[in-house]
């Protein structure tokens, strides 16, 4: 993002939020990130490719389908004029995050759920990866309120602060490593094929996940639980797999008195309240780090343009 764009930049996430609240993610085909997933998905076959060959057959895919997500978005930003970015902004930016999605998504496994353990395990299983044939109701809504505070970064955090930096060809380039890895990132026979999908997601995501952290505890200071937030941080943030989810789920975990729980993986958390209690504060975090960093961040954008535009640099 140039820096006579910044104020641009303001007021094009500003818009995005409103956008999203608005439309949320419209079910088709056609949208951008489910036409990134069919291209995906028609290349990231492990029977394919001979298993000597498929970390580099999947890292030069991943190469070749992040630029081809990224382009239309460069295109966008360098040849467009400000009144179109400005017009048109919201709605490229918006194809790159999903925060009503997100919610609502998660507000399904609950209400789900009300109508039957089954139902509630089957709307679950669209959200995880893992088996969900026997969880119960405490490990069922643990799966989905997990989903929503994992994506909290991946969804939302993650994807914005491309933006801020990068423009939207950033948060383009972001949204494809995080679907790369959704697809191909897990330990099974997809391992290799997906090996570079995984770890540049988790390169990616280092810094977002952990200003996720600090967005929780300025909310948590605020209710009065940041000092607990703090304590399950450090006492189980690294229990979950990899290096950036554990500490943003341990932060929700401590800061809303639950605890996250994938059976005979990870416990984070203390279980002073059961989910039912906490789920409407595990929502409110969610919504209050989304609005505390697009405040923070959209002011810095805009003050620093303000300052460079009058300084003439």
């Amino acid at each position: 993002m140039v820096p006579a764009g910044l104020v641009s930049a303001a007021i094009v996430l500003f818009a995005a939020l409103v956008v999203d609240r608005l439309i949320g993610d419209p079910h088709s085909r056609y949208h951008p990130v489910a036409l990134l997933g069919a291209f995906i998905g028609w290349w990231g076959k492990p029977a394919y490719y001979p298993d000597r060959l498929q970390r580099i057959t999947g890292t030069v895919l991943w190469v070749v389908t992040v630029a081809l997500f990224a382009l239309p978005f460069f295109l966008f930003s360098a040849l467009a004029p400000w009144y179109a970015c400005l017009l048109l902004g919201p709605f490229f930016l918006k194809c790159c995050f999903a925060w009503r999605s997100l919610e609502e998504h998660t507000l399904a496994v609950v209400t789900a759920l009300n109508d039957g353990i089954d139902n509630g395990r089957e709307k679950v299983m669209m959200l995880v990866s893992r088996d969900t044939a026997a969880l119960d109701r405490d490990h069922i809504l643990s799966a989905g309120y997990e989903s929503m505070t994992e994506n909290l970064t991946d969804s939302i955090i993650s994807p914005l602060t491309f933006f801020c930096v990068f423009g939207l060809p950033g948060a383009a380039v972001f949204r494809a490593v995080n679907t790369m890895d959704a697809m191909l990132g897990y330990r099974d026979e997809r391992e290799w094929l997906g090996w570079c999908a995984a770890r540049m997601d988790d390169v990616c995501n280092y810094i977002p996940a952990r200003i996720t952290v600090l967005l929780l505890l300025a909310w948590f200071i605020l209710k009065g639980t940041a000092g607990d937030a703090v304590r399950v941080i450090r006492r189980d943030g690294k229990k979950r797999p990899g290096f950036n989810g554990g500490i943003v789920m341990a932060a929700m975990a401590g800061g809303t008195g639950i605890q996250f729980e994938k059976p005979g993986v990870y416990i984070i958390g203390d279980g002073k309240r059961s989910f039912d209690e906490a789920g409407s504060d595990i929502l409110a975090a969610t919504r209050a780090a989304t609005l505390i960093f697009a405040v923070v961040a959209g002011s810095a954008l805009f003050l620093l343009g303000t300052m460079i535009n009058s300084t003439g640099i």
